[in-house]
């Protein structure tokens, strides 16, 4: 029996267009739960906004300070989660911990638009701009003074008195 020209024309839309479709669909959903790396970045939030044309994203910047007086690194990410957003919106001008995972090949700005995806933030103490004192030592009392024996004492033409 032979396939009708009917048929034919559906197995070439089926094999033009559902096939395509269902092939970047796993490769979106692989590349969109598998993470590439994980890791923690710590510093001062300094930019956060939710932005976007057609889908919007929470973005932020996280200024790295390495030493007081250096120039700081940015480190550009994007948060997913609600909660964490808000969480993150809290710390400003705190010093945090970002927890992220970066996901490479992500082919739309639609998820973020960045690569790295902040999981978790946490508030950290302030690093010590001096270092540690050592522990005080009592300064050594003034030695006192050697003792001379007294002048003779003299007239008024200089001469030792008798």
């Amino acid at each position: 029996m032979q396939p009708t020209p009917r048929s034919r024309k559906w197995k070439w839309l089926f094999w033009l267009l559902v096939v395509p479709a269902l092939l970047f669909a796993v490769y979106l959903w692989f590349v969109v739960s598998w993470s590439y790396s994980l890791g923690e970045r710590a510093g001062y939030i300094q930019k956060f906004s939710k932005r976007g044309w057609l889908c919007k994203t929470w973005e932020g910047e996280l200024a790295l300070i390495t030493m007081p007086g250096t120039v700081a690194e940015k480190f550009v990410f994007t948060v997913r989660n609600e909660d964490v957003a808000r969480r993150v919106n809290a710390t400003m001008g705190q010093r945090v911990t970002l927890d992220y995972s970066q996901h490479i090949g992500i082919p739309t700005t639609c998820f973020g638009d960045t690569e790295y995806f902040v999981t978790d933030v946490r508030v950290v103490p302030e690093p010590s701009l001096l270092p540690s004192a050592p522990p005080a030592v009592p300064a050594p009392a003034p030695s006192p003074a050697p003792e001379t024996p007294p002048a003779p004492a003299q007239d008024g033409a200089g001469a030792p008195a008798r």
